[in-house]
C-alpha cells in the first residue's frame, strides 16, 4: 500500500515491540498475545474548549479522552476565549496545554481577529507556535480576506485549514436539506453552502499557490471538486469524519446528539465519502471532537448547539464497520488516522497504542473520559478496546490490563 509500512500494524507474540521509537518492555507477567500495537493516531480537528469554555471540556479531559482513544497527537481548533488571533491570546492557550495536556497538542491560530472575518489575525506573530491557520466553525466569507490570508500563509510556510460554509445560503437551516428535513418539517442546510465555498477557495488556491486543507467534507459535490483539483495538481488535502462515513440523514432522530455542522447528509453523500477514501481523494479521517454540555444538547434538532464528540469512539466504530466488513484494510485505516495526518501537518510520531481487537462492547457515553456525552452512536456495538497508550516512553492511558516494567 502506497505510503504505508506494512509493519506499522504489529501483532504481539513477544514482550518487546519496536515501532520507530524506543523499545518498550512490558512486565513479564503481562499477557499481550493476540493484542495489536498500532501507531498513535493523530487528529487534526479537535475542540478542547479551554480557555473559555471549561464547562464543556478542558485540556486535561480532552487529551485524556484522546489518549483513551489511542491518539497521541491532536490539533486544537481556535474556537476559544480569547480566540488565538495574536501571540498574547495564543499564550493563554499554550499555558493550558503546558500545564494539563497528557499528549501532544498543536494549536491552530485563527485566520481572522475573533474569527469575525473582518481583519486578519497576527499570522506572522503566531506562526512559530501554531500548526496551521483556521477559522473553524465559521467560513471566511470575503474573497479578498481569504486571498490575503492564503498569500501570507504561503510566505510563512503554513496551511490554510478551511471550514467551508457560505452563510448566504444557510437560510436558518440546521440539518441537511434532504428527505428527513422535508418529512419532519425542519429547516434544511443545502449542500451548496459547503461545496460553493470550496469551489471559491480552490480558485484562490489556483491563484495564490497556497497549501490548503478542507475540514469535515460532507457532500458528494465537494468530493468531486477536490478530486478534480488534485488531478490538476493543486496543493489540496481534505478530511472527513467517522459520522459522515457511517451515518446519513435517513438515520436522524429527534435528538440534539444527531446535530452537527456540517450536518449528516444523504445516503449518496455518504457513498461519495467512502469512494473518496478508497481512491485517495479524501486524505484522512478527523473526528471534529466537539463536546457540549448536556443542557446545550437537550433542545432537539432545532434548538441544540451543533457538534458531537468522537475521540473515544472513532477507531472502534471504523474498525467494526469498515474493516471487519471488508470495505477498508486495517493498514489503510491506520494510514488514514495516523500516517496521513502526520505527513500533511508535519507531526512526528512518538507513540503507540495497544489494542484488543477481539473485545465486543456497546458504546456507552457515561464511561467517556471526555466531559462531553454528545454522541449519536450510543448503544452501537463495536469491536476494539484500547488497553494502553504510550507516548515518549510514558504511559498516558492504561485500563490496567497490561503494565510496563517501569510503571
Amino acid at each position: 500500500m502506497a505510503g504505508m509500512q506494512m509493519d506499522s500494524v504489529k501483532r504481539c507474540p513477544a514482550a518487546v515491540i519496536a515501532e520507530d521509537m524506543r523499545d518498550i518492555c512490558f512486565s513479564t507477567d503481562a499477557d499481550i498475545s493476540g493484542f495489536v500495537v498500532l501507531p498513535g493516531f493523530a487528529d487534526v480537528h479537535v475542540h478542547l474548549r479551554e480557555p473559555g469554555f471549561c464547562y464543556k471540556e478542558t485540556v486535561a479531559t480532552g487529551t485524556g479522552s484522546a489518549a483513551r482513544g489511542g491518539y497521541t497527537d491532536v490539533c486544537s481548533m481556535p474556537n476559544l476565549k480569547p480566540v488565538p488571533d495574536s501571540p498574547e491570546h495564543l499564550d493563554v492557550q499554550l499555558e493550558c496545554i503546558r500545564r494539563d495536556a497528557c499528549i501532544h497538542v498543536y494549536p491552530y491560530g485563527a485566520i481572522t481577529v475573533n474569527q469575525a472575518g473582518e481583519e486578519l489575525s497576527d499570522l506572522e506573530g503566531m506562526a512559530g507556535n501554531v500548526c496551521a491557520f483556521s477559522d473553524d466553525g465559521k467560513g471566511v466569507q470575503r474573497d479578498d480576506m481569504m486571498r490575503e490570508a492564503m498569500l501570507r500563509a504561503k510566505k510563512l510556510g503554513k496551511l490554510i485549514v478551511a471550514h467551508c460554509e457560505d452563510n448566504s445560503l444557510l437560510k436558518g437551516g440546521y440539518i441537511h436539506d434532504g428527505a428527513y428535513a422535508a418529512a419532519h418539517g425542519h429547516k434544511g442546510i443545502c449542500s451548496e453552502s459547503e461545496w460553493k465555498q470550496i469551489e471559491r477557495d480552490l480558485a484562490l488556491v489556483r491563484e495564490t499557490g497556497c497549501s490548503y486543507h478542507i475540514c469535515h467534507v460532507s457532500t458528494k459535490e465537494s468530493v468531486e471538486l477536490i478530486r478534480k483539483a488534485k488531478q490538476e495538481g493543486l496543493d489540496v488535502t481534505c478530511e472527513t469524519g467517522p459520522h459522515y462515513l457511517l451515518m446519513d440523514d435517513s438515520m436522524l432522530r429527534e435528538d440534539g446528539n444527531f446535530k452537527m455542522n456540517p450536518p449528516l447528509r444523504g445516503p449518496e453523500d455518504r457513498k461519495a465519502m467512502l469512494e473518496g477514501l478508497l481512491d485517495g481523494t479524501v486524505d484522512m479521517i478527523a473526528t471534529d471532537h466537539a463536546p457540549h454540555s448536556a443542557e446545550e444538547k437537550s433542545r432537539g434538532l432545532a434548538g441544540s448547539v451543533m457538534g458531537i464528540v468522537g475521540l473515544e469512539t472513532a477507531f472502534p466504530l471504523l474498525y467494526t464497520h469498515l474493516v471487519k466488513t471488508g470495505i477498508l484494510t486495517l493498514e489503510k485505516l491506520v494510514y488514514l488516522m495516523a500516517e496521513a495526518p502526520r505527513k500533511r501537518f508535519g507531526i512526528k510520531n512518538s507513540g503507540f497504542a495497544v489494542w484488543d481487537l477481539s473485545e465486543k462492547y456497546e458504546i456507552d457515553p457515561e464511561k467517556f473520559v471526555s466531559m462531553g456525552r454528545n454522541t449519536p452512536f450510543t448503544g452501537w456495538p463495536v469491536y476494539g478496546r484500547c488497553r494502553m497508550t504510550v507516548l515518549d516512553g510514558r504511559t498516558v492511558w492504561s485500563d490496567g490490563t497490561i503494565k510496563l516494567v517501569n510503571d
